[in-house]
């Protein structure tokens, strides 16, 4: 039964999506109904599978020995799956009034669920060949989805997109084949390393995996691709650019470190030392560059870049308490991220414009998509009661603990971080809600967006409060993943 669960969750919007392409339904609202019965459906099949308890592997297809396609539900898959479950469905209620007038909707919707079936392949995979397979395969399904505009500022991103991507995939390939030769490639917590190839060729094939697959994280120096992504349609940056495509980066390295080489072959090398560095400058760099951004959803893009390596620094910490904090980040960050993309997306969709400055006084028109998105301004920058407190206290706390060098200089880099985010976030509700005297820009026909998009932003931010206020279950729950435990 949950070998059947499993499966049929990858394979129903697969499916469902394809089906868009082969036979246009007859008219919008008979295409939102499918969209949304698929996505209700799958998460439905996802959440039964997680109460289950997970899913044994199951084999599906050998290419040769030792690659095969193999699906699993362990704790870090049930985390990962459960977010994409939950999101999927409210992000595409959102996208049904956003994409209203847009063009080739049908192919928007058609890649749009089949990217939740891939999403949902990299989270079960078993293996680093199967999640391999499935991250690149995420990158084809999801290029149309940035160039869907198919201007030339769409066009450019969607190559700029490829070529980052799968030339990073490209590096990852091979730290998978290594550890496939190796006897690593299935994915056991602390490695599964055979001892086949000499440490030293480990760890630089192992450098090679973490910014392959970072690329997707937006890891410098590759992290080029996400600002420019920003063009996409809103429901793309702020599923699959705030949560899925970038979110799979920050999955596959924590798999690559945790469940394939083992933090035992890296800690206390100067692999662990570069990783480390690279994540601290990373994630202070792209608080510097959001500060100095105009444009409001590339502000939050760089925003996304600075946040991925927190994820990373405490995934690299190689401590339990490292790892804990950043899948708290991946799953606080997630939800906050989503809510301020699509305030974003509903405030340029309401009033054609894009910058920053454009937002003088659009609070008092549009308190509701200000108001979420003061509680996620205020939850990213790390205010106590939100969520994005609860997981930067743990990384600060795990990264002072670890006690290195490069750990010290990256919990001071987290601590000056937050200062930076605090300016680029909280300065956007000041100038809706409360603009310089003369500057106001809105004084009629502007409103708050519909309830389409209003109801999935309210979603978000109330689950952003109770998850601060309550963070004890997800918290416990998290802290046996990282323990080995489930």
């Amino acid at each position: 039964m949950n070998s059947f669960l499993l499966l049929s969750s990858i394979m129903l919007p697969l499916l469902g999506g394809a089906r868009l392409l082969i036979k246009k339904p007859a008219g919008a609202r008979k295409r939102n109904i499918w969209c949304e019965t698929v996505a209700v459906i799958t998460s439905v099949l996802v959440f039964i599978l997680l109460l289950r308890g997970g899913a044994d592997t199951v084999h599906v297809y050998t290419f040769t020995g030792g690659f095969s396609i193999n699906f699993f539900a362990d704790g870090c898959s049930m985390l990962f799956a459960g977010m994409v479950a939950f999101m999927w469905p409210l992000v595409l209620i959102y996208a049904f009034s956003y994409m209203e007038e847009s063009i080739h909707r049908n192919g928007f919707f058609a890649f749009y669920l089949m990217t939740y079936g891939i999403t949902l392949g990299v989270a079960f995979a078993a293996d680093l060949v199967t999640m391999y397979v499935f991250f690149e395969m995420l990158t084809l399904v999801t290029i149309p989805l940035v160039a869907h505009y198919q201007d030339h500022d769409s066009l450019y991103a969607g190559r700029l997109y490829a070529a980052y991507t799968i030339g990073g995939a490209s590096l990852a390939f091979i730290a998978v084949i290594i550890a496939t030769v190796d006897g690593g490639s299935s994915f056991v917590y602390g490695g599964v390393l055979g001892g086949v190839f000499d440490p030293e060729l480990l760890r630089i094939a192992f450098l090679f995996g973490f910014f392959g697959f970072g690329a997707k994280a937006a890891v410098f120096p590759l992290f080029r691709w996400l600002p420019v992504a920003g063009v996409a349609p809103t429901p793309v940056t702020a599923l699959l650019h705030a949560v899925a495509v970038v979110n799979s980066g920050v999955f596959a390295v924590m798999r690559l470190t945790w469940y394939a080489f083992g933090p035992d072959v890296i800690r206390g090398t100067y692999v662990q030392t570069v990783c480390l560095v690279t994540a601290a400058f990373t994630l202070l760099f792209g608080a510097v560059m959001a500060v100095r951004q105009r444009h409001f959803k590339r502000r939050l893009a760089y925003s996304t870049v600075s946040n991925l390596s927190y994820m990373i620094f405490g995934i690299m910490l190689l401590t339990p308490d490292g790892l804990t904090a950043g899948l708290a980040h991946m799953l606080f960050h997630g939800i906050i991220k989503i809510t301020l993309f699509m305030c974003a997306g509903a405030f340029m969709h309401v009033t054609k414009n894009e910058y920053i400055y454009e937002l003088n006084g659009v609070g008092r028109k549009m308190p509701w998509t200000f108001g979420f998105y003061t509680l996620g301004a205020l939850s990213l920058t790390g205010i106590p009661l939100f969520c994005g407190f609860v997981s930067k206290l743990r990384l600060v706390l795990a990264g002072a603990a670890e006690g290195s060098t490069a750990a010290v200089m990256g919990t001071a880099a987290l601590i000056l971080s937050a200062f930076l985010c605090a300016i680029y976030t909280i300065s956007v509700s000041v100038r809706a809600f409360f603009p310089v005297r003369g500057t106001e820009r809105y004084t009629g026909g502007v409103s708050d967006a519909d309830l389409r998009m209003l109801v999935p932003i309210g979603v978000f931010s109330v689950i952003n409060v109770l998850f601060g206020m309550f963070p004890g279950p997800v918290i416990g729950f998290l802290e046996k993943i990282a323990a080995g435990l489930i």
